[in-house]
């Protein structure tokens, strides 16, 4: 019998696997549900201007060059972090310590999507185009590369990278920068906390064994906790005063009122009640909460 390596058949029938497998190694890459909720982000500052000139084409456009920047600079990230992941339970599975992708493929593809995305975002407005590239280099360089193995503060400057597509989105529809949009940066700078915290408790190990600083290992789970508290409640105060300036109706407040007192509910708990569980149900509500709140700033544009 001739072996696959001899069977023109066998060779055709692989190729689409391996493409199909080269697809899903590259799209774990950009990790699609964070990057998504920040698209949304990105989207529903666009939105919240009503924009006059705001179609289905730029509304694309938007989504296009965000999908693309976020993407780009998540994959950067990976090939930056490969060799922590590598040492961490929670992360050694995916395509770059697994050997799936080699590190020169995951940069090029990096680099290939950070471009693109950039110069869509610069060809589709010169402020907007800036402030995407402003993300992408908190995010890859400052958060990333410089701080992010030498100090737990570094998620400071992750929150701001964070806060960037939102903070373009709406400077592309009003044409500059305004107090609604710094609001929304805010918003999300101070959602990163309830987000990253959460999750450090939960795999402490994990980011003690590979020498990542953490607020919990800094500060103690206390401490911690009490962060957690009050960014919450400042991501809130910060989405509520957004929706006031925009003029949100009256239905998008009672919702947006209802998440943000959940919201605070579960930290206050956390805080007085503190268990694994808790912590993780809070984690899980805050990307939740950050996702419905801008979903409700993109339905209020239309």
């Amino acid at each position: 019998m001739a072996s696959n390596s001899t069977n023109p058949n066998a060779s055709e029938q692989e190729r689409p696997r391996s493409l199909w497998r080269r697809f899903r190694n590259y799209w774990s890459m950009t990790k699609s549900l964070q990057t998504l909720l920040l698209l949304i982000t990105g989207l529903a500052g666009y939105s919240s201007t009503k924009c006059p000139v705001m179609n289905i084409p730029s509304f694309l456009a938007v989504a296009g060059s965000l999908f693309l920047s976020i993407s780009g600079s998540t994959v950067l990230n990976m090939w930056c972090d490969r060799d922590i992941d590598a040492k961490m339970d929670r992360t050694c599975w995916r395509p770059l310590p697994a050997g799936d992708v080699e590190p020169r493929e995951a940069l090029y593809l990096g680099l290939v999507l950070t471009v693109l995305g950039v110069g869509w975002a610069l060809s589709i407005d010169l402020l907007y185009g800036l402030i995407v590239l402003a993300g992408l280099f908190f995010d890859v360089v400052i958060y990333t590369i410089w701080l992010k193995r030498r100090t737990p503060w570094s998620i400071v400057w992750g929150g701001l990278a964070g806060g960037m597509p939102v903070l373009a989105g709406r400077a592309l529809g009003i044409g500059h920068v305004d107090i609604v949009g710094i609001l929304l940066m805010l918003a999300v700078l101070f959602w990163i906390p309830t987000h990253i915290l959460t999750f450090n408790m939960r795999y402490f190990e994990d980011y003690k064994r590979a020498r990542v600083p953490t607020f919990p290992s800094n500060y103690g789970y206390t401490m911690t906790r009490r962060t957690v508290a009050l960014s919450s409640l400042l991501a809130v105060l910060a989405i509520g005063f957004s929706a006031i300036g925009i003029g949100m109706a009256l239905g998008g407040m009672r919702l947006l009122l209802a998440l943000s007192v959940g919201l605070i509910a579960l930290a206050v708990i956390s805080l007085l009640r503190p268990s694994d569980r808790l912590n993780f149900g809070l984690f899980k509500y805050a990307s939740l909460y950050m996702l419905c709140s801008m979903l409700l700033l993109v339905i209020e544009g239309f």
